[in-house]
């Protein structure tokens, strides 16, 4: 049956029906329509069951605050579970199903629950699954994971394509209602760059329904009016359907824009995630009108007043022949008059208002529509739909005076300013008495670094509700958004909007005011997750007085609607059960996203080759081509060792050290992380990331550092360059440098705000190759070009100047313990210098080495490494770094954490060197055993290998490890069953195998 009115529908082409199924059924609807007006069109009340209970659930809404009507939207490689019908554009062939049922919508055996809800109150699930506890693992978790979530995961590879869209301007508007539009132009007519941002498919918001006149024209005219005259502007860019998802601290705005989901399967991508930076934020979201607690507020046909206007008008849908309306303001009056001008029965309008309203009112009962005030529903009776209404006083507790027999029901309770996007960064709300409603509290806006406000509220989200009002205030937040940034604000007049006046509301958070537990524990809350008036009193009888702690006991605004519809009924409920005042009980936490964001919009595209690309150094091809063997290290493939025609990795790997340590190698280490760190603070900076001082530092040295968290735990090493007074250049590890920077960026952005550095990430822009080995100097001496002697650059140095006839910088460093250069040129002539030191050095011998020669070299030395000898729970006391840990400095990150009792326990294990009885190699990550059994009865253990290599120079396997008193138990030997089941013996020595003294790295 179609309930399609005869005439209207403003959004809807009535030529051009579209065929979509809902659950198997083949339904039609019209091109304009959302998937909700098309179901409401055929008739089809019935959309889903509530998450707890299984009761039957019907639209409530028009937009994205719809709790009720989920759907699993598309098929196979297109399917999206938990897709709101209320926002979902109507396409040919959309396939819907709708979820939270077993077998069917129509026969849920989940009701059962309904049954006894009485004994299923807010917090049941924390009193109830805690005894017997050996049931917990086996009866109460298999049963509550099979039950919990909504919807169905999709199964098959998601089919279509995403991306990231970055974007800068002055001011961002979020939000294209009539006060957006007005607020874009305000403060683009200044020469202000504008983003204008719509969630929906149309401008204009509520304005067009709700009627009036904005500078004697229309909505619809001034409207059009606006858009011409904003998409003629070249500073202003205007995105439909692109939701303002979320604000954030320094101006950075998250956009989300839906491409095609109402035209699937096209070129380009479907969803697009807006990186915003914003001087100015101007969030004109307008609002949400509230629905109304009675019992039986949940029967599918209850709707909200405002949508099914939206309905009527919008789409041309009547969701009842025979309707009611309740309220407790003139806006409801909206309703009713234009349900009556459709053609629908409007049998009653009941006003809890004693006096009731305006001229809304009126204008109402001129056309017949019969008005009883000081009324209120006591009950709604039906299962799949509404049957009928009790009608009683509002002042009462709940007498039925009357029953009237209905099919729809429209409530309005009031509206709340959308005041999520103000409240993500820090916005404070104020208590409007007047309006029962939290709005932006501009004495207390989000600021920036500097102090001022960069966040303004616009239009009925700043709590000017009234169209006329709404208008002047967001002309005004356009102008003062442009002129915060720098702009001469043109003179204008504001768009002058009128209305018909509305009276003041009547405060209403349960019908009737003075309802029995009966009537209170069928009055819901939060439609979703089946949360009654009854559960929120409940839950501050039982002590959960702050309004965070209700919504965790009761899951109230839990839902995926986040409570849009739900939490300021219940936080008022709370406030009455606790008999304290609205405004000291508060609102729970508003962050982002605004609305869910699909997991393919936050992964762009990163997906396949692209979800961790390969980084590639600029000799990277060079490697192929000479038969590298990879290794993955951090987001690079670094060469593990380049065997030659007939030679084994691990023969290569030998050969590799042998040849580095007797003539000379080539190492490409263009892939560790380069920081530079520039400022007045820089030094002082760097001493509180380091351990050792690093302000001291003169410009031309280096000098290696340790790098701890704030628990004290080790996490980078690297070398240290001063470039000059104000500049440094820090190394990091390969596998570090992404987080060592975002390490960084968040000390300095959240602690040290004010102090005057900044980082820069420049490793990809350097390529670095290590000359290495007693031949180095002379392999540099033959390209010419600098002066690379001991005097001119001794150790922990470094130096600019032309090498081979390229642009360089030396740093005299090493890791492997011979003389080394380290090399770093421009990453464009990187392949270049590779190839001229290939060239140079073949008389002395020349070969290039991979990670695994790296190792084998530093493990000789005793150098540690990040991620062998460290795992997390390792401090530099822990691997005899003490001599670089400064004792002059007053603090640094880590120091206060490792002067915990625990950190200095002398029982925690130390670096030590491990040398095999019989030459071998010691198994990685072999434990040392030692007497006696701990409680899982497996033997007790007192040190373990960290690296472990056979080392050519020496000839025999050498490993490194930490063991209980390490340091102290020289000589030592110590058993290490491997997985084979052989007990490797093992004897404790000093770390250091090769050079001790230093000399050859000195040379």
């Amino acid at each position: 049956m179609s309930t399609r009115v005869a005439t209207g529908g403003r959004l809807i082409d009535r030529a051009r029906p579209v065929r979509f199924t809902f659950n198997g059924k083949s339904l039609t609807g019209f091109a304009g329509d959302t998937l909700a007006s098309a179901l409401l069109a055929n008739d089809q009340m019935l959309v889903g069951r509530s998450f707890k209970y299984h009761r039957p659930r019907g639209i409530v809404a028009s937009g994205a605050e719809e709790p009720n009507a989920l759907v699993g939207l598309g098929q196979g490689a297109r399917f999206e579970p938990n897709q709101r019908a209320t926002t979902t554009e109507l396409f040919d062939g959309l396939s819907a199903d709708s979820q939270n049922h077993w077998p069917s919508l129509e026969f849920d055996v989940g009701a059962v629950n309904s049954a006894f809800a009485r004994f299923l109150p807010a917090g049941f699930y924390y009193k109830t699954f805690i005894h017997p506890r050996p049931f917990w693992k086996h009866i109460y978790e298999p049963f509550i994971r099979q039950s919990a979530g909504l919807g169905k995961a999709p199964k098959e590879r998601d089919a279509d394509s995403y991306e990231h869209f970055y974007f800068f301007a002055d001011v961002v508007v979020i939000g294209g209602g009539v006060a957006g539009l007005a607020a874009a132009k305000s403060a683009a007519e200044s020469g202000a760059k504008v983003l204008l941002v719509e969630q929906g498919a149309h401008w204009g918001g509520r304005a067009p329904v709700d009627g009036g006149e904005i500078d004697g024209m229309s909505p619809e005219d001034w409207i059009a009016q606006t858009l011409a005259a904003l998409k003629s502007m070249p500073n202003v860019t205007l995105r439909a359907r692109c939701m303002g998802a979320g604000v954030y601290d320094h101006g950075y705005v998250l956009g989300y824009e839906r491409l095609s989901d109402h035209a699937p399967g096209g070129e380009g991508p479907r969803h697009r995630l807006w990186r915003i930076r914003a001087k100015q934020v101007i969030t004109a979201t307008g609002a949400i009108e509230r629905p109304l607690s009675f019992a039986g507020n949940d029967v599918p046909g209850v709707m909200l007043a405002s949508a099914m206007r939206d309905y009527v008008v919008n789409f041309g849908v009547a969701p009842g022949q025979k309707v009611v309306v309740v309220t407790n303001n003139d806006d409801a009056y909206r309703t009713a008059i234009a349900l009556k001008q459709a053609g629908i029965t409007v049998l009653r309008v009941l006003d809890a208002r004693s006096a009731g309203g305006g001229a809304l009112m009126e204008e109402a009962r001129a056309l017949g529509i019969r008005i009883d005030c000081g009324r209120a529903i006591a009950k709604v009776s039906g299962g799949k739909r509404v049957t009928k209404v009790a009608i009683c006083a509002q002042e009462g507790q709940g007498n039925a005076l009357e029953e009237i027999a209905c099919d729809a029901l429209a409530m309005s309770g009031g509206w709340s300013p959308v005041v999520h996007l103000w409240s993500h960064c820090g916005g404070k709300l104020t208590w409007d008495e007047a309006g029962a409603m939290f709005r932006p509290d501009a004495a207390r806006a989000p600021t920036g670094a500097d102090g001022q406000p960069f966040v303004l509220a616009a239009g009925a989200a700043n709590g000017a509700l009234a169209l006329d009002a709404a208008l002047v205030d967001a002309d005004a937040s356009g102008k003062s958004a442009a002129k915060a940034v720098g702009f001469k604000v043109k003179r204008s007049t504001a768009p002058q909007g009128s209305t018909a006046e509305e009276s003041p509301l009547a405060p209403v958070w349960l019908m009737p005011r003075n309802a029995g537990i009966e009537l209170r524990m069928k009055a819901w809350l939060d439609y979703q997750n089946d949360v009654k008036v009854s559960d929120v009193q409940l839950a501050a009888r039982e002590g959960y007085e702050s309004v965070e702690h209700t919504k965790r006991y009761t899951t109230l605004g839990m839902a995926t609607d986040q409570g849009k519809l739900s939490n300021i009924n219940g936080l008022a409920t709370l406030a009455g059960a606790l008999d304290a005042a609205i405004p000291t009980v508060g609102t729970t936490t508003f962050r982002p996203p605004y609305t869910p964001i699909s997991f393919g919009a936050m992964a762009g595209d990163a997906r396949d080759a692209l979800f961790q690309p390969l980084r590639r150094t600029p000799m990277q091809d060079w490697h192929e081509t000479h038969g590298a063997e990879w290794e993955p290290v951090g987001q690079w493939r670094r060469p593990y060792a380049y065997p030659q025609p007939g030679e084994t990795t691990h023969d290569a790997v030998m050969r590799e050290v042998t040849n580095t340590r007797q003539a000379v190698g080539l190492l490409d280490a263009s892939t560790l992380g380069k920081i530079i760190v520039k400022g007045p603070d820089a030094g002082r900076f760097l001493d509180m990331l380091y351990t050792n001082m690093m302000s001291t530092l003169k410009p031309g040295k280096c000098r290696y550092g340790l790098m701890c968290s704030e628990n004290g735990f080790l996490i980078d090493d690297g070398v240290v360059a001063r470039i000059d007074e104000q500049t440094f250049l820090c190394h990091t590890t390969t596998g570090g440098a992404e987080h060592i920077h975002a390490h960084m960026e968040e000390w300095l952005q959240t602690e040290w705000w004010d102090w005057k550095v900044y980082t820069a990430n420049v490793t990809e822009q350097f390529a670095q190759i290590a000359v290495v080995g007693p031949k180095a100097r002379q392999v540099l001496e033959a390209l010419g070009g600098m002066d690379v002697s001991k005097e001119a650059l001794p150790f922990m140095t470094w130096a600019d100047g032309t090498l081979g006839g390229i642009a360089a910088r030396i740093y005299r460093i090493s890791f492997s313990g011979e003389l080394s250069y380290e090399i770093a040129v421009r990453a464009g002539e990187g392949r270049a210098l590779w190839d001229r030191l290939m060239q140079a050095g073949a008389a002395f011998g020349v070969m290039p080495y991979g990670t695994e020669a790296l190792h084998i070299m530093r493990a000789e030395k005793g150098f540690i490494m990040i991620g062998d000898e460290t795992d997390g729970t390792v401090i530099p006391q822990d691997l005899g770094l003490n001599w670089a840990i400064s004792k002059k400095k007053e603090d640094y990150l880590g120091k206060r954490a490792q002067a915990r009792s625990h950190m200095s326990d002398p029982t925690r294990w130390k670096l030590v060197g491990l040398e095999t009885e019989d030459g071998g190699v010691l198994p990685d990550g072999a434990y040392a055993v030692a007497e006696g059994v701990n409680a899982n009865g497996q033997r007790n253990t007192q040190g373990r290998v960290t690296s472990t290599y056979h080392s050519p120079t020496l000839g025999r396997g050498i490993a490194m490890g930490l063991v209980l008193h390490g340091p102290d138990r020289m000589g030592e030997m110590l058993e290490f069953p491997g997985t084979d089941g052989k007990i490797h013996k093992a004897k404790i020595v000093d770390p250091v195998f090769y050079d001790k003294d230093g000399e050859k790295q000195n040379a």
